[in-house]
């Protein structure tokens, strides 16, 4: 991760809707809409500039409007909430593509980057990223489903099992109509591992594409997103599980346990007042408490094991409180 200053891209990216440089990822099972609210909410328009929904699984048929919707959620914010998809049949694709255009979601991002093992099956996610030469053609059926009413934009992984077909990807996204291209600095097979996390080949794209670049993975501060953005080369920076880790990661705040414990009894109300039952509420509680590391709300590796051993959520909020005192 050297610090060589490298040019940002030649292609504008002043048609992109994003308030800051700073993204929040679209995450499988984390980004729903309770959770970006709450980040939003946290943060200003000036520290974090955009988020994604959670992938929308695009397959067969062109869902009802209300599906795409219930995905972006009923609150709006000064910082635009994007839309993701997931999926490789065109004529399908660019229907729903015309269908999010016409509701006004501000950007369509498409997933070729999900490392799961049922995008696997299905060949979409970064599944397609062994087959470079079908992305242009997906990419180019939303961009002309959209009919320029909104940026199409591609996030990516660096390869399946290596990255020796980079390059060609990078190029495919790049003969596209694409606007943004985010590159997750590891493989499929590297999946979160920390030791694989390389942003040389996030700094090797630069030199392949012309589109603005969004450079993800292995950030874990601002600090760390301003020196990806100045040693790369790239006009945005995505950070994912670092929000669960640190929720104030965009803005550099320091919680203290007051706010720590405010943030995690808000998320479980809002869950709860969507809907959502109590087992899957401490579901989504313990799953930001196995990254959690700021404040005083998870004090040991042993404090963190009795955190994640409790099996109701009021034992689960009654524990957070007693941090506040």
């Amino acid at each position: 991760m050297n610090e060589e200053v490298f040019p940002m891209s030649p292609r504008p990216s002043s048609l992109l809707p994003f308030t800051s440089p700073w993204l929040l990822a679209p995450m499988d099972g984390v980004t729903d809409a309770c959770f970006r609210d709450l980040m939003l909410q946290t943060h200003g328009p000036q520290h974090l500039g955009g988020a994604f929904t959670e992938f929308v699984r695009i397959h067969q048929i062109v869902p009802r409007a209300q599906h795409f919707l219930d995905h972006l959620g009923p609150k709006r914010h000064a910082a635009p909430v994007g839309i993701q998809f997931m999926g490789k049949e065109l004529e399908i694709l660019r229907d729903c593509a015309a269908a999010v255009a016409e509701l006004g979601i501000p950007v369509l991002d498409l997933n070729f980057g999900c490392p799961a093992r049922k995008a696997g099956k299905g060949c979409v996610g970064a599944a397609l990223l062994d087959y470079p030469a079908e992305i242009t053609p997906i990419i180019d059926a939303c961009v002309d489903g959209a009919g320029g009413k909104l940026p199409v934009t591609v996030k990516i992984r660096c390869g399946v099992n290596d990255d020796s077909k980079l390059e060609e990807i990078v190029k495919a996204v790049d003969a596209s109509g694409a606007s943004m291209l985010t590159i997750h600095c590891r493989t499929k097979k590297e999946k979160y591992d920390e030791s694989a996390v390389d942003w040389d080949r996030i700094k090797r794209a630069r030199t392949w594409t012309k589109l603005p670049l969004c450079g993800n993975g292995g950030v874990d501060s601002i600090l760390e997103a301003e020196a990806m953005r100045r040693s790369v080369g790239c006009e945005f920076v995505m950070i994912g599980r670092a929000a669960m880790a640190n929720p104030w990661v965009f803005s550099g705040h320091q919680a203290t346990t007051s706010e720590a414990v405010r943030f995690l009894t808000t998320y479980s109300t809002m869950m709860l007042a969507e809907g959502c039952l109590a087992k899957n509420t401490l579901a989504r509680l313990k799953q930001m408490i196995r990254y959690w590391r700021v404040a005083d709300i998870v004090r040991s590796d042993d404090d963190r094991v009795a955190w994640l051993r409790l099996t109701s959520l009021n034992e689960f909020l009654d524990r957070l409180r007693s941090r506040a005192k």
